[in-house]
């Protein structure tokens, strides 16, 4: 698809107007990203970024009976109108929610054929090029996202897996620049990531929102060794805080401010075969690693792995730090 000179320029604009806040010392070098050499075998293979093969996403019988019902939904909508937004969107979703990230990315760039400035189309392209490693492609889309959605009025973002009250949590404008500032924090550049989830922070109207961007936020802080920063964004984290969906940032930034202490925590995060909840224990083991622990990290992150919830991003983040730790 080709832009116009001066879109071409905005776009810059966008992707630059995240001013550099803290300086990139020391931050780690850029993970070589997958590429899947023959994608007729599967589909939906998703590679690790050592190149390991991840397994289809584990769901229980009933889960995935009821995610497909959705999905043939979604297909007949999609079918019965094709040049439909919405249709697309869900379809893509749908798919998405059944661990087929690829036919998801496929379904995102028909529809981006048809609507090209879609803000809503690139904000999930973006998150799923996440989900399969390719975080190039994914700054990319989200940035062109936070280009289109900038002059449109923000609105609530219809939950696909509904929480435990069925209440939706997150907004256009905010899942954009989160998904943003985790895609520049898995790539290494800091000093966006910080910019991306300040404009993040302007989106975040409930506290799930707020704790589940604080999460990333003081993570960077901590990354670039700017603790002030990182200790200033505990201030206002606190039991009280009304938590719906996000629980486990919420427990890891009580976790940060002495409120909770490792062990509780880490109790919390056991699974199945000696592994660890990859949210809460990609948490500690970065708590380990501010502290100069770096074997008990280490650990961690090789029980994270072990964990089947390839697709989270506190998996994703720790085959990244993981990878880093190898070469030192």
């Amino acid at each position: 698809m080709k832009y116009p000179i001066a879109i071409g320029l905005l776009f810059a604009l966008v992707a630059t107007s995240c001013l550099e806040t803290q300086s990139s010392q020391g931050q780690q070098q850029p993970v070589d990203q997958p590429v899947i050499s023959n994608p007729t075998t599967n589909p939906n293979q998703v590679l690790s970024l050592s190149g390991a093969i991840l397994p289809e996403k584990q769901l229980s019988d009933r889960i995935k009976e009821k995610r497909e019902e959705q999905l043939e939904e979604a297909r007949i909508n999609y079918e019965t109108q094709p040049d439909s937004l919405d249709n697309i969107i869900w379809y893509g979703r749908r798919l998405a929610y059944l661990g087929r990230y690829n036919d998801a990315i496929r379904m995102y760039s028909v529809g981006l054929d048809l609507y090209p400035n879609s803000y809503k189309l690139l904000r999930h392209r973006g998150h799923r090029y996440i989900t399969i490693r390719q975080f190039d492609k994914a700054i990319e889309d989200l940035q062109k996202a936070a280009f289109y959605a900038r002059p449109v009025r923000n609105s609530i973002e219809p939950d696909g897996l509904p929480n435990r009250l069925n209440k939706p949590l997150s907004n256009d404008k905010f899942n954009i620049w989160y998904h943003l500032g985790i895609a520049y924090y898995l790539k290494g550049n800091y000093d966006k990531a910080i910019s991306s989830f300040k404009q993040c922070m302007e989106y975040a109207d409930n506290d799930d929102l707020v704790v589940a961007t604080s999460n990333w936020f003081y993570m960077t802080y901590k990354k670039i060794g700017n603790e002030t920063a990182a200790n200033d964004l505990l201030k206002p984290i606190n039991k009280r805080m009304e938590i719906i969906e996000y629980t486990p940032y919420h427990q890891l930034l009580l976790m940060h401010k002495e409120v909770y202490n490792v062990v509780t925590i880490l109790d919390y995060a056991q699974s199945e075969n000696n592994s660890i909840d990859p949210t809460l224990g990609y948490g500690v083991a970065n708590y380990y690693s501010y502290s100069n622990q770096v074997d008990l990290a280490k650990d961690l992150f090789e029980r994270i792995l072990r964990n089947p919830a390839w697709d989270s991003f506190g998996y994703i983040a720790t085959e990244v730090d993981n990878l880093s730790l190898q070469n030192l």
